[in-house]
C-alpha cells in the first residue's frame, strides 16, 4: 500500500534520523550530498568543512532536504523537505548547535572505550548551519 504520511510521521522521521541529503543549486548546477544531522522541531542543524556545498548554499540558500527509512523495497517511508540554509557563525548559536549535534551523534560514532583523544577545539574549523523546513511532505509504501 502507498500512502502519505501525516504531519506526526513526517516530524517522528525526521528526529528519528541521523542521515539525510541536502540538495543545493547553484551555477547551472544541481549537487546532492548525504550530511549527518539532528532536528529539533524547527531546525535541521549540521556541520561541514568550507567546500562545494557550502559555496552553494551561501551563494543560492534555497536548499531541499531528504531523509528516508529503507526497510526493503515494499517497506519505506520518505520526507522531502524544503528550506532556507543559514550559516551561524556567533556564540551561542554556533555552540548550542555542535551541542546538539554531539548529543545526538556522539553515541553512533564511538563506543564508551574508543573515545577521541582531540578536544572541541578542532571544530572551530567547521562551518555549522541550519535550516528552516518551510514545506515538508512524506510519502511510504508498507507490505
Amino acid at each position: 500500500m502507498l500512502g502519505e504520511l501525516n504531519s506526526g510521521q513526517i516530524e517522528e522521521l525526521l528526529k528519528s534520523q541521523n542521515i539525510g541529503r541536502i540538495g543545493c543549486y547553484a551555477d547551472d548546477t544541481m549537487y546532492i550530498v548525504p550530511v549527518s544531522y539532528v532536528y529539533d522541531g524547527e531546525y535541521v542543524y549540521a556541520h561541514s568543512r568550507d567546500g562545494m556545498k557550502i559555496k552553494m548554499m551561501r551563494q543560492n540558500p534555497k536548499v531541499c532536504f531528504e531523509v528516508d527509512e529503507i526497510e526493503n523495497l515494499a517497506n519505506w517511508q520518505s520526507v522531502i523537505a524544503w528550506g532556507e540554509y543559514e550559516e551561524l557563525t556567533k556564540e551561542p548559536d554556533r555552540n548550542d548547535a555542535m551541542q546538539k549535534l554531539i548529543k545526538q551523534l556522539l553515541p553512533i560514532i564511538v563506543s564508551e572505550t574508543a573515545l577521541p583523544t582531540h578536544g572541541l577545539g578542532t571544530m572551530k574549523v567547521a562551518i555549522v548551519y541550519r535550516f528552516k523546513l518551510t514545506k515538508k511532505i512524506g510519502r511510504f509504501e508498507k507490505k
